[in-house]
């Protein structure tokens, strides 16, 4: 047993004991899932009392899961959600959607899953993202869900939730991001995102590449062939491209609590599914519309294009925006929304921090060049240094102010702009995690 007496002293133990990738980047990443699977034997395979979604990707994976969840709940269904990472509070990581509103899993639960396996976690050593799965999926079966949305946490094929078998699975999109683990080429990450695609379950694509299209196709070729009497057969029936599937559900953008230009392409991709959902599940298609019209409100999630502060004249304050886009695949749709609605305000302030693996050289030449930067630095001990980061935007022609904490470079922000223009922060989870 733990000797920690409160939730709080035990969740600093979990993330002290076994450091999750959230926090200190690739050192906490382990390949594999045999201990997974040792887990989930111990604890009696909880996902095989539920169904499940697996959805997976580089971008986009977090919407069209929560738009995915909160439609399913829409439509009656008691829905888990396990996604990653967290911003605020650990326990965003594992919900349960019904109706129009969520929970997440209690703290009594998760106090009482850490003492219950500390034995296992000491022969096994599990990793973070091991465990938190493993809580996941026993969570969900306790409360008897009638479907789980599941995120993947990096890949797809060695990934810690590729123990379940789904009803469907989902690749978002491929870029090129933590290529130490999955592989320096788009053929090669989506080979092992493509790991998701399982024999008899069909799967979407939402967008692919020259690249990537033949990678998935192979993949559910070869997944026909390890059914009996497929052998021989192609891949028709099994995979589904988004962009090439009749849309069924028929919303925009603009439709949703949840924003951004970048929700279209999470709106295509949702649309192919539901269309292959819809028989296998009984939807209402209409029900379900509106249950992805409130997603964010329905499922609490936070920070995609994200309005934190509306203007505010009498005070002469700028309407803040935040959002979590931290690769070169993500934060280039939010660059180029910056620099489209740049035009809507007199001077737009970017605050920006990124983690220390990033690709700079990837990221720099997608930015807006017409925008006021502030650098800066969350405190995670994965944070690049605003003063690095600064060095490293120069050699690219950006230039701007360094403010060594995030709260620093909101006050910096607030200070130089008026009601009539806007702020934005991203680039890091953990700097929207910090203003948020």
């Amino acid at each position: 047993m733990l000797s920690m007496n409160s939730y709080e002293d035990k969740i600093k133990w979990l993330f002290s004991q076994f450091p999750s990738y959230q926090k200190v980047g690739k050192v906490a990443y382990k390949p594999g899932i045999e201990t997974m699977e040792a887990f989930d034997a111990a604890l009696g395979h909880p996902h095989r009392k539920f169904r499940s979604i697996h959805v997976a990707g580089t971008n986009g994976k977090g919407s069209t899961s929560h738009m995915l969840a909160a439609g399913l709940a829409a439509c009656g269904l008691k829905v888990g959600l396990y996604t990653s990472p967290h911003l605020v509070d650990f326990r965003e990581r594992i919900k349960i959607i019904e109706g129009n509103g969520f929970r997440m899993v209690p703290k009594a639960f998760v106090e009482d899953f850490l003492d219950r396996w500390h034995d296992f976690f000491d022969e096994h050593k599990p990793s973070f993202f091991e465990i938190t799965t493993a809580m996941a999926f026993d969570f969900f079966a306790a409360e008897a869900v009638d479907i789980a949305v599941i995120e993947t946490g990096l890949g797809g094929r060695l990934d810690s939730t590729n123990v379940i078998t789904p009803i469907l699975s989902i690749i978002t999109n491929i870029g090129l991001e933590h290529c130490e683990h999955l592989g320096y080429t788009l053929e090669a990450i989506a080979g092992e995102k493509a790991g998701i695609i399982k024999p008899g379950v069909p799967a979407v694509v939402g967008e692919f590449l020259p690249e990537t299209r033949p990678v998935f196709e192979e993949k559910a070729a070869a997944c026909r062939r390890e059914i009996p009497g497929q052998a021989g057969n192609d891949e028709k029936g099994l995979l589904t491209f988004a962009t090439e599937a009749a849309p069924c559900l028929e919303l925009k953008v603009a439709d949703l609590d949840l924003p951004g230009d970048y929700q279209e392409r999470n709106l295509c991709t949702l649309s192919a599914a539901v269309g292959i959902l819809q028989p296998m599940l009984g939807l209402d298609l209409e029900t379900f519309r509106s249950g992805v019209r409130q997603a964010a409100h329905s499922t609490g999630l936070h920070g995609r294009w994200e309005t934190i502060r509306e203007a505010d004249e009498a005070a002469g304050k700028a309407k803040i925006i935040c959002d979590t886009g931290h690769n070169a695949h993500g934060l280039r749709w939010v660059a180029e929304q910056v620099d489209r609605i740049s035009c809507d305000y007199d001077n737009v302030f970017l605050i920006l921090g990124l983690a220390r693996e990033k690709d700079i050289d990837a990221i720099a030449p997608l930015l807006p060049r017409n925008v006021n930067y502030i650098w800066t630095q969350a405190s995670s001990p994965r944070a690049l240094p605003a003063v690095d980061l600064a060095n490293a935007m120069a050699d690219h022609g950006l230039s701007g102010r360094v403010a060594f904490t995030v709260a620093a470079a909101l006050d910096e922000a607030d200070s130089l702009a008026s009601a009539k223009d806007l702020i934005f922060i991203g680039g890091s989870n953990f700097v929207v995690c910090e203003i948020l």
